[in-house]
């Protein structure tokens, strides 16, 4: 009776573990595809993204950390691209995304044009104001600002020989305040509400270069959204001491944008923060994760590795110092503790139109949800202060 009892109660938890992973994808799937055309500033696609998050946390249970709205808005300048997007060098068609990009301060330009070399990766028109570069890998970005020139960088390989002429057409519009939100919930904790323990993730990516082609960012950072929502699910079904807050923030890309306003306009106070940790590019793991601030925070560093030590949770925790690349580091300016944890191995896809969702391989998703969880039950204990 035992034994089937065993079966059975391992049969019961199956299905949970099951539907985790299950979310997970279905989340990163709709967070990398055509509707959110890159959760970027073309078609909607960051608005619609951030409604989509919203909805989820208000699904999952979680309160408005300000308020009765889960947005925080601002605003910041953007260079778009949200019109025609073609090149031809050479009288070859290449493909936007693949064979070309465009620089992201580039202005529009259209017409024929002769190029002359000025070293052995780079092209001009000096009378058009054209640059184009030969990389051997396209990694495309956003910028606040419109150059006085055009940009273009050519995979090495797309075409044969050096580029003496193009074809091209390029629509850019330079949006001086662009509107977005943060999106900023939290599940309030059960006997020491005021201690908060913060989980963050940007929700952003990069968006569409013209019309024709946009960058998914699975990796980058679908995969940390939806790990954060697996925690919000979480969190909410199992309230704790503290208050768990989590903010998934706009205009990383463009330089920490979001992170940056909440910290000069937090909708709690800062020094209420227990510690805060961020993540970004959580799809993979097989070599393991890389903990950024490890040096500044030794102790919860220390922790962290007691806790994986036993659990064997991953491969490896790689400890990292101080780093501006990414959510946390506004924070650590304003004497927020925190750390920003990524994995590491896996795919190699970053800022291009290979970071899909169909790639991600999820390597250590589940094993780090699971240390996540281990070393926020610590930090809640009076010891761990």
């Amino acid at each position: 009776m035992k034994k089937y009892l065993l079966i059975l109660l391992i049969a019961a938890a199956q299905p949970v573990l099951a539907q985790d992973m299950t979310y997970a994808r279905k989340m990163i799937d709709t967070l990398t595809s055509p509707t959110l055309w890159g959760r970027g500033y073309t078609n909607e696609g960051m608005a619609k993204a951030a409604l989509l998050i919203s909805n989820e946390f208000k699904a999952s249970g979680l309160q408005p950390l300000s308020g009765d709205s889960f947005m925080q808005e601002l605003s910041y300048p953007v260079n778009t691209f949200p019109g025609k997007m073609s090149l031809k060098i050479n009288g070859k068609a290449l493909q936007a995304g693949k064979d070309f990009i465009v620089m992201p301060e580039s202005q529009g330009r259209e017409g024929y044009m002769k190029l002359m070399q000025r070293d052995s990766t780079t092209f001009i028109n000096s009378t058009q104001r054209v640059i184009v570069r030969t990389k051997g890998k396209l990694t495309w970005s956003v910028a606040p600002e419109q150059a006085d020139y055009t940009g273009i960088e050519i995979r090495t390989g797309a075409i044969e020989g050096p580029p003496k002429d193009m074809e091209l057409h390029v629509e850019n519009k330079l949006l001086p305040a662009f509107k977005a939100d943060n999106i900023c919930g939290m599940v309030r904790g059960k006997s020491k509400p005021d201690s908060i323990i913060f989980i963050t993730a940007h929700y952003d990516h990069l968006g569409g270069m013209g019309d024709g082609t946009y960058f998914p960012g699975a990796n980058d950072n679908a995969s940390g959204v939806s790990f954060l929502l697996n925690l919000a699910k979480y969190y909410a079904k199992h309230p704790q001491p503290y208050t768990i807050a989590f903010i998934c923030f706009a205009g990383e890309e463009i330089g920490l944008m979001g992170s940056k306003y909440f910290t000069e306009n937090p909708l709690t106070d800062l020094k209420n923060i227990r510690f805060l940790i961020n993540v970004d590019m959580v799809g993979t793991g097989g070599t393991g994760i890389t903990v950024v601030n490890a040096t500044l925070h030794s102790k919860e560093f220390e922790l962290l590795n007691e806790i994986n030590n036993k659990h064997h949770y991953l491969v490896k925790i790689n400890p990292r110092g101080k780093a501006a690349n990414s959510d946390h580091y506004f924070f650590t300016e304003s004497g927020v503790p925190a750390f920003f944890m990524y994995t590491q191995g896996g795919i190699s896809a970053y800022h291009d139109v290979d970071d899909r969702a169909t790639t991600l391989p999820l390597t250590a998703y589940e094993q780090l949800f699971k240390l996540f969880v281990a070393f926020n039950s610590q930090l809640m204990k009076p010891a761990a202060r």
